[in-house]
């Protein structure tokens, strides 16, 4: 049974088929937006501290770190962001970047275990990539694409993630540290978007035997209330068997609906976190306290 961990200085995190569905918040990136970006430039950042914190308070338990901006210093501020972030909150990181310097920037300064997102089946970019990951002992997120692209047939895209898992063996990384992207087509473009990539983290489950991971609002792209259509589609994803995904836990709903799944899943025993999250406070004078106050006085008689 596949279990990925990773961890902060101080506190581990297990990706596994038999854990809650893990949230990777994915806010930390400037990516379409022009203020975070000027700021990462300026070697400003109050906002990544404040969408580390609100995505931790939200309920994520892993930050995904992207500070990749156009003609900025990445792996100068990749090696300031992570220490800065660590020292505000204790989940594990997963450094995301397309630079290798910033990568390695990254996991020179990181405490503790981090995901390393990514690399995909190109030769080259696993040469580069994958040493980096035995280097420094992480565990890294494998998309399914090739120097042929993305494919739109799910068995392609299997294959794909195949190699790379079998690549990384050469390197003496364990399947259980490649967590696979096995990409999700929006499904406005393909109908079959949503059952292919079900098949799909089912089939990397159950014969390659790791843990999965994708970006859950790609399905929706393009269409109107898509919120509504990505919290429909994690829970689905989740009982399907794939066991984490890069999210944005401040969309009103989706962060309920991953706990739900975990409920019904059978990965929150007891409902333990489900009712420590959503049990209603007592009223006021409805406490234990209060009918102790107003009961625990003996009658005289």
């Amino acid at each position: 049974m596949a279990r990925t961990i990773l961890a902060s200085a101080t506190k581990e995190h297990v990706i596994g088929f038999d854990q809650p569905f893990t949230m990777i918040g994915e806010r930390i990136n400037p990516t379409g937006r022009k203020l975070f970006s000027k700021e990462l430039k300026e070697f400003n950042y109050w906002r990544v501290k404040k969408e580390a914190l609100a995505q931790v308070e939200a309920g994520a338990q892993i930050l995904d770190v992207n500070v990749g901006v156009p003609l900025a210093d990445e792996p100068l501020i990749m090696s300031e962001v992570i220490p800065l972030i660590q020292s505000l909150t204790d989940v594990p990181l997963c450094i995301d970047s397309s630079v290798m310097d910033a990568l390695e920037a990254g996991l020179k300064v990181y405490k503790g275990r981090p995901l390393l997102n990514s690399t995909t089946a190109e030769e080259e970019v696993m040469e580069r990539i994958l040493p980096l990951v035995a280097k420094y002992d992480c565990a890294v997120v494998a998309i399914s694409n090739d120097d042929t692209g993305i494919s739109e047939d799910p068995d392609v895209r299997f294959e794909v993630a195949k190699r790379i898992v079998n690549r990384a063996a050469d390197f003496g990384i364990k399947p259980e540290d490649v967590v696979v992207d096995p990409l999700v087509m929006p499904i406005g473009a393909v109908n079959s978007a949503g059952t292919d990539v079900f098949k799909l983290v089912g089939r990397l489950r159950s014969e390659l035997g790791v843990n999965t991971t994708c970006g859950a609002s790609n399905v929706a792209f393009g269409l109107p209330e898509r919120h509504a259509i990505n919290n429909a589609f994690l829970p689905m994803l989740a009982a399907t068997g794939m066991t984490s995904a890069i999210v944005n836990p401040l969309h009103e709903g989706l962060v309920p609906a991953v706990r739900a799944a975990d409920v019904l899943n059978g990965v929150d025993p007891s409902c333990a976190n489900w009712i420590k999250n959503y049990r209603p406070a007592p009223a006021e004078g409805t406490g234990e306290g209060a009918r102790r106050g107003r009961g625990g006085r003996r009658r005289r008689g």
